[in-house]
């Protein structure tokens, strides 16, 4: 299949700037993924969709304050830096502006010398390895200083930081949100839980790859991003309990889709795990587990748009798509969602 086979037109209007005041009332169009049917109503309206048995995977991730605006020594220009994976030994690899004045052995300051830095490598690619200079909690200097690394398409500055991230984040590590689970407050949850679907949780920091395009004329020969992710052993034993048991089991967001899938053995079972994934989901994969899919919009020819028209097929996801672009929905990670079941 070529790249291009996922190509739909987008005004750009509709890519989401900011995220609505109220996260659940953000619109839900539901796409059967055997007949191509939609509907079109609000998230808050997702608990009709549900089962009493199903099972709902939700990716804890936090979003790293990973962006750090400060200035190169000595000289005072201005730099940007982008915390991308730990290295250890307070070494980071990271993206940087301006990549020509960020060379190996150049000295950084943010914070008024709260945190200093030096280049100590220029990597294939790119990117910097740097190591950082500080006293006390790297973390806590984080949440001070750094800024929420939005996507390149987001233009506006956001106003709370915690609209970045979901309300079930506790695994810090992310560098860009699980943005289908933004729209889930700890209200519904709860009448989720109370209605009898099981809410378990898995880990996948997300990496900023998966911003990265896809270049390749054929997506066979796309090179996919590694993150990291982790599946505990309660998750495993309701998620392997619920298939057995004949409930669904409904991913939210592609993270949470791509953690299951890359661990499932060939008959759908799931034990504890944790590791790095690099896998690529697109049309004429067999999902293992995974039965139905929470989602937001995706960047055309992304691999996002690929992994959810595995699911439902090419032709009915660019239907709903176009669908969507008609009837005004919001765009990409704080616009609005979908329902594939």
């Amino acid at each position: 299949m070529k790249t291009s086979d996922f190509y739909y037109d987008l005004p750009q209007e509709l890519i989401a700037q900011t995220p609505i005041p109220q996260r659940d009332a953000s619109r839900l169009l539901t796409l059967n993924k055997v007949t191509g049917e939609t509907a079109h109503c609000h998230f808050y309206d997702l608990p009709g969709f549900l089962r009493p048995g199903d099972c709902l995977v939700l990716n804890d991730s936090r979003v790293l304050p990973a962006r750090l605006i400060g200035k190169r020594e000595p000289g005072g220009g201005a730099c940007e830096v982008v915390l991308l994976v730990d290295r250890g030994e307070k070494t980071w690899e990271c993206l940087v502006r301006p990549g020509k004045k960020l060379r190996t052995g150049a000295k950084l300051s943010f914070g008024d010398g709260q945190l200093t830095a030096e280049v100590v490598k220029v990597l294939e690619g790119g990117n910097r390895l740097i190591r950082f200079d500080y006293e006390g909690i790297f973390l806590e200097i984080l949440e001070r200083l750094g800024k929420m690394p939005l996507p390149p398409y987001i233009k506006e500055e956001l106003q709370d930081a915690e609209r970045y991230q979901t309300v079930y984040s506790r695994e810090v590590g992310s560098a860009a949100a699980p943005t289908a689970g933004l729209h889930f407050t700890k209200e519904l949850l709860a009448e989720i839980e109370a209605m009898g679907v099981r809410v378990c949780y898995v880990t996948l920091h997300v990496g900023l790859g998966t911003f990265r395009p896809v270049k390749a004329e054929d997506i066979g020969d796309h090179e996919m991003h590694s993150e990291y992710c982790m599946i505990s052993a309660e998750t495993a034993g309701t998620i392997n309990r619920t298939k057995r048991e004949g409930g669904r089991v409904i991913c939210v967001g592609t993270t949470s889709c791509r953690t299951i899938e890359s661990w499932a053995e060939e008959d759908g079972t799931l034990r504890e795990h944790a590791g790095w994934t690099n896998i690529f989901i697109y049309p004429g994969y067999r999902f293992k587990v995974l039965d139905c899919l929470v989602t937001n919009f995706h960047l055309p020819e992304s691999t996002l748009i690929m992994l959810v028209s595995a699911l439902a097929g090419r032709e009915h996801v660019l239907a709903a798509y176009q669908e969507a672009v008609e009837a005004r929905y919001r765009f990409f990670s704080f616009g609005d969602a979908m329902f594939i079941y």
